[in-house]
């Protein structure tokens, strides 16, 4: 068999490629592999489903802009309301230096366009009367180009009008030719040969690399996710809210969604997607409760666990063209920003494939140079 393009990796970025590439280059063949196309375990089906402009580096800012003009326009171009909630972020700092960076990054961010205001504590408490803001100095609210929507429903969207080829199969080694990918070897026992293989395997995207004798500083981390009843809710339209203490929480219908930054944080295995009930009982409780009296009586409603591809050096996705294997392209490392990234970076990828370069967005910084000059770049805004 033979493609143009094989696409490791069926879900939103994967599939955000596919369908990239087939707006640019419709003459172009491509295969997309997939080992689990139930999705059940993808990143994308077990995601938050949030997306933010709040981020310390311009081109993380620029990739979610895109993403989210995007999104809004998802019903014109598929006729599939993605279901936008437009509620806002807010950040909140309980010292200087925190207050510091919301300041340094609301630069950054209102500098590229996006709609975030600073906010005192006087002004939150305003907002927000149910807040404690004893302890904080300063906080950002994304005013408007914030919240959450349905994932699924941008994966699905990516899919339905793909004329890729889809294949439920599991790479498990790639062929090299004369310093380039030449083949795809799959677990069913056949071959795919190909033109371009682009990495798109989430939390497997070092396996996946190391069959090109790459090393790529991708782990599966867990996350898990807690759904909340409140006694008595707080008023008003609420946002996705990140305490100082790492602990996050937002509406999700008639109860709340919320998670955590883990005090321990090892990789795991790829099969592992086992809750940790302890987070919300001794972290999230606790530091919500301090946050809000109308948090103190709340009961857990539902937990599940999802991975996160988590880019050891800095937190930042790694896409773009290897130096070296000319034709082996990252898309990977997003350490839980993939979702919102999804249309970005299956643009910038399909227009190296398809055009030999970034048209739309610049995204070289997020190259693999980096990696290989051991040069962090370090987003501040990592949840």
């Amino acid at each position: 068999m033979q493609s143009d393009v094989v696409i490791c990796g069926g879900a939103v970025i994967g599939s955000a490629i596919a369908w990239n590439i087939g707006q640019l280059a419709p003459e172009l063949s491509v295969t997309v592999i997939e080992r689990d196309t139930s999705f059940q375990h993808s990143s994308t089906a077990l995601s938050a489903s949030s997306i933010r402009q709040q981020f310390s580096q311009p081109v993380n800012v620029a990739i979610s802009l895109f993403g989210l003009a995007f999104i809004k326009a998802a019903k014109a171009r598929w006729g599939v309301d993605l279901n936008l909630r437009e509620q806002g972020y807010l950040n909140l700092a309980n010292s200087e230096s925190g207050a510091q960076i919301l300041r340094e990054n609301h630069a950054v961010q209102r500098a590229l366009g996006a709609d975030v205001a600073l906010l005192s504590p006087e002004g939150l408490n305003a907002r927000f009367p149910h807040l404690n803001v004893e302890d904080i100095t300063l906080a950002s609210l994304g005013l408007s180009g914030e919240g959450w929507f349905d994932s699924v429903g941008l994966m699905q969207g990516f899919q339905a009008h793909s004329k890729a080829k889809r294949l439920k199969d599991e790479v498990i080694g790639l062929r090299m030719q004369t310093g380039n990918v030449s083949a795809v070897k799959l677990l069913s026992g056949g071959e795919i040969s190909c033109g371009a293989f682009i990495n798109a395997s989430g939390p497997r995207a070092a396996k996946i690399a190391e069959m090109a004798g790459i090393h790529l500083p991708v782990e599966p981390r867990k996350r898990t996710n807690f759904t909340f009843d409140c006694a008595t809710p707080p008023e008003g339209t609420l946002p996705v809210m990140i305490d100082p203490s790492g602990v996050w929480a937002r509406p999700e219908g008639r109860h709340f969604l919320c998670g955590c930054s883990p005090m321990d944080d090892p990789a795991v295995a790829f099969d592992d997607f086992e809750p940790r009930f302890r987070e919300f009982e001794e972290v999230i409780w606790p530091a919500l409760a301090t946050r809000s009296p109308a948090f103190e009586a709340i009961k857990m409603q539902a937990m599940w666990a999802g991975q996160y591809a988590y880019n050891v050096l800095d937190q930042n996705a790694v896409t773009g063209a290897h130096p070296e294997i000319s034709n082996f392209y990252f898309a990977n490392g997003f350490s839980g920003h993939g979702l919102q990234q999804a249309p970005a970076i299956g643009r910038g990828v399909a227009e190296l494939v398809a055009l030999g370069g970034y048209k739309t967005l610049d995204l070289s910084p997020l190259g693999y140079e980096r990696i290989l000059r051991n040069e962090p770049l370090r987003e501040r805004c990592v949840i």
